[in-house]
């Protein structure tokens, strides 16, 4: 692979499709930092957290936690940038401004600091009203009820659910109409279950009491590897030849996070059968024999909109015409994830139109396909955006044809040894 100056992977199909190889992941990015934040609030209940990722976001998130800097720089991570603003908020007496990059500056945040305000907050935005940078001043927060929109980022309303427990009222939360990426929730409701919080979600309220911590026995808490991470590996899976099987460690049956949806996906849409391995902590996933690919398909991702992009390589990659919906998070992540994926899976032959919420594979363009697959022509480079999941999602298409991945190392924000293991697999040379 070339150097990171270069911010180029060039990918080519091995001689080999046959897939047999066993890896290891690092903990879920997503548990991590909500392992982290409870940690740094309730340093006598939690001592250690283990299978940590090693993403740069958690990274940034564990830097920010421990700094006593004024200005906190989180760079492209959103997770930390929503759940730090909670934090700071209730840090007493300490003054804070959190800031991020460019990108960063665009997404929108005013939701969150609203509901903060609203339980006593001290937040002034620096630059532009609604988006960040902020500058926090830290103070006591007394809790109650408060109400937001069910639709917005989850990532709002768990910043909100993990501070809860620090508030002399506790929180109670009343989510007005449907709830986006509920499964992201009930992961922050598990976590905070497991480290001794009595907390209550049902319908759309949210409920969580003043914590009560006598008597608690400090926890070690261990994360889980990371669903959106193995969910790339389905699609090299799917793009094999028969007779393909990956193992990977360390993953659950009953899972916290939405996205091992991945797993019943998979089967259903594209061919790859999972099998859990409880005695070893793996799973097993093999290419189905004989599998009668659908001609289309709908699909729902509303509760795990994070592997919409991977599900959309792998049925443009395999010419199914399919419409995903329950998208409408996706425009304000690290870039604008619809336009993103309707601009690159064409330079792949692949036909698609968005709307707010909705991505449709329509058609295929044979022959552009049928020159890139004989490489007729140059091979396509694939813009990321900035986002990590445009990078890993589009790299099993080296499997079939040459590709170029610009600026191939923003994997590092969710996962680090991306290409490394990409390399292991033995189905795509990397220059």
């Amino acid at each position: 692979m070339e150097n990171n100056t270069t911010k180029i992977a060039k990918l080519r199909p091995t001689a080999s499709l046959v897939l047999n190889h066993t890896l290891s992941l690092a903990g879920s990015k997503s548990e991590t930092n909500r392992a982290l934040l409870l940690q740094a609030l309730f340093e006598d209940r939690i001592s250690e957290v283990r299978n940590q990722s090693v993403s740069d976001d958690s990274e940034l998130m564990t830097k920010a936690l421990l700094s006593s800097e004024e200005t906190i720089d989180i760079h492209h991570a959103g997770t930390a940038m929503r759940f730090l603003t909670a934090y700071f908020s209730i840090k007493e007496g300490r003054s804070t401004i959190l800031t991020g990059s460019p990108r960063m500056k665009e997404r929108p945040i005013g939701v969150l600091v609203d509901a903060l305000k609203s339980l006593g907050a001290d937040i002034t935005y620096l630059e532009n009203e609604g988006f960040p940078p902020l500058k926090i001043q830290g103070k006591k927060l007394q809790g109650g009820t408060i109400q937001m929109p069910a639709n917005i980022s989850s990532q709002f309303i768990s910043a909100l659910m993990l501070i809860g427990g620090k508030l002399e009222e506790g929180l109670r939360i009343e989510l007005v109409g449907k709830i986006t990426s509920r499964t992201y929730l009930e992961m922050t409701v598990s976590m905070l279950k497991e480290v001794g919080f009595e907390v209550n979600f049902k319908g759309n309220t949210i409920e969580i009491q003043k914590a009560d911590l006598q008597n608690q026995k400090t926890k070690v808490f261990e994360v889980e590897s990371d669903w959106s991470s193995v969910s790339y590996y389905f699609s090299f899976v799917a793009l094999s030849e028969k007779g393909s099987v990956l193992k990977i460690q360390t993953f659950k049956e009953n899972s916290l996070q939405g996205d091992s949806a991945m797993v019943e996906i998979a089967e259903k849409y594209f061919g790859v059968k999972t099998t859990f391995e409880a005695a070893s902590n793996q799973i097993k996933l093999e290419k189905v024999s004989h599998f009668v690919y659908p001609d289309f398909f709908e699909l729902d991702m509303n509760l795990c909109p994070d592997i919409a992009q991977t599900a959309s390589v792998m049925a443009g990659a395999l010419k199914i015409r399919c419409k995903l919906t329950g998208l409408e998070t996706l425009k304000i992540k690290e870039t604008d994830r619809l336009v993103a994926l309707q601009n690159e899976l064409s330079k792949v032959g692949v036909k698609v139109e968005i709307t707010d919420s909705t991505l449709e594979i329509t058609g295929f363009d044979e022959v552009l396909r049928e020159n890139l697959e004989k490489e007729k022509i140059a091979a396509p480079r694939i813009a990321t955006y900035n986002d990590h999941r445009m990078a890993m999602a589009f790299a099993p298409l080296g499997m079939l044809f040459p590709i170029e991945i610009e600026d191939h190392m923003v994997v590092t924000k969710s996962y680090t040894q991306f290409w490394e293991d990409v390399e292991g697999l033995g189905c795509i040379n990397l220059i």
